[in-house]
């Protein structure tokens, strides 16, 4: 919507200026026309009116500085970025506007605000730098299984913008994946920063691989201050609450902690939540979140939460991560509010962490110790 408007602006600005060029055209016509006007005034003339019209047109709004040569796919990105005269600061916004504009696409980042989520904003960042679940580092580091880099509490640095269909026809929400870049952008900092960390990351991890370029986490020099590593969390929060909705049609009528939870699993697995098909069928086709009607406390609404927690429980997920497992699922329990460490003890007491199975030597390596 927001693009579409910027396109008419420009097309504006456009008409504006050949309305002008075709008054001048028109004024000069009539001067060459007039009887007194002698043959060198209309040689003169003729040559002043082709020089006018050599001149690029520019439109309203556009830069009158000559555009950098591209030198990459990645400096493309930056022209991506407009400013959208619709979205204006709005003190209950989840996130302000950045100064060099928004990044074409992420306009409904910024139309989210507190009062479009019934928990705390500020919670969930919190959660999110806790070392239980994210952790918290100001330089670039790899993640254990990909390799990718990240920072902050996890935001990865060198992901593509990707195409996230949304199946169900029944949710008007559509999933936004941007890229990295766009991300970083939009929490206000230039891409060429960007870059420099990817490049010194990319040496760092040729020179002393993944295992070993975590265990010097804590020895990093800093890359970002704490500030800056806070606006790139609350705009991947924000993109993990925007999804959350594209995922569950009945995200309005869930309890303040069962929407945090659930932006937390996307937050933490992205367009892998898509394979917990049994988890996203419970919270899209239960029948008291499509009612909008349900009790909290009822033993049959108890009941279906339940369910909902025990697709989780079962899942490889859970009991790697149990700890962090653990938190987030017991929010999901309609009785969480009361007591959020019974319903952690509730969740602790079924889910089974996962073993981890010892390779025994085998007899011929003992032989040759």
């Amino acid at each position: 919507m927001f693009c579409e408007s910027a396109v008419s602006e420009e097309r504006f600005g456009t008409h504006s200026a050949i309305q002008s060029a075709a008054e001048l055209r028109y004024s000069v016509s009539v001067i060459l026309a007039a009887p007194s006007f002698d043959f060198f005034r209309r040689v003169e003339t003729a040559a002043l009116l082709a020089a006018c019209f050599s001149i690029p047109t520019i439109a309203v709004g556009q830069s009158t500085t000559p555009a950098a040569p591209t030198l990459s796919a990645r400096t493309e990105t930056t022209a991506s970025v407009r400013h959208n005269s619709r979205l204006v600061p709005n003190r209950d916004a989840l996130l302000p506007l950045p100064t060099a504009g928004v990044p074409a696409g992420l306009e409904p980042f910024f139309e989210l605000s507190n009062s479009d989520i019934k928990f705390s904003f500020t919670r969930l960042t919190e959660v999110l730098r806790d070392k239980k679940h994210e952790g918290w580092v100001l330089a670039a580091y790899p993640d254990p299984k990909t390799s990718d880099p990240l920072i902050g509490a996890g935001f990865t640095l060198s992901l593509p913008e990707r195409v996230h269909s949304q199946s169900d026809p029944l949710n008007p929400y559509q999933f936004l994946e941007p890229s990295s870049e766009q991300l970083w952008q939009a929490a206000g900092f230039e891409p060429q920063r960007l870059q420099a960390i990817l490049t010194e990351y990319q040496s760092n991890l040729e020179a002393w691989g993944t295992r070993k370029y975590r265990k010097k986490i804590r020895q990093l020099p800093e890359q970002v201050t704490d500030e800056e590593a806070l606006n790139l969390l609350r705009v991947a929060e924000v993109q993990a609450i925007h999804n959350a909705r594209a995922y569950c049609r009945s995200f309005d009528q869930l309890t303040a902690s069962q929407q945090m939870a659930l932006a937390q699993l996307v937050y933490q697995m992205g367009v892998n939540l898509e394979e917990f098909t049994q988890f996203l069928a419970l919270i899209n086709h239960g029948a008291y979140l499509e009612n909008a009607s349900y009790t909290v406390g009822v033993s049959s609404d108890r009941e279906y939460w339940q369910q909902v927690q025990e697709s989780l429980i079962h899942s490889q997920w859970a009991r790697k991560y149990s700890t962090r497992a653990i938190t987030v699922i017991a929010m999901f329990d309609p009785d969480y509010a009361e007591s959020p460490s019974a319903a952690e003890r509730r969740v602790k007491a079924t889910l089974r962490p996962a073993r981890h199975h010892k390779l025994k030597k085998s007899k011929s390596r003992s032989a040759r110790a």
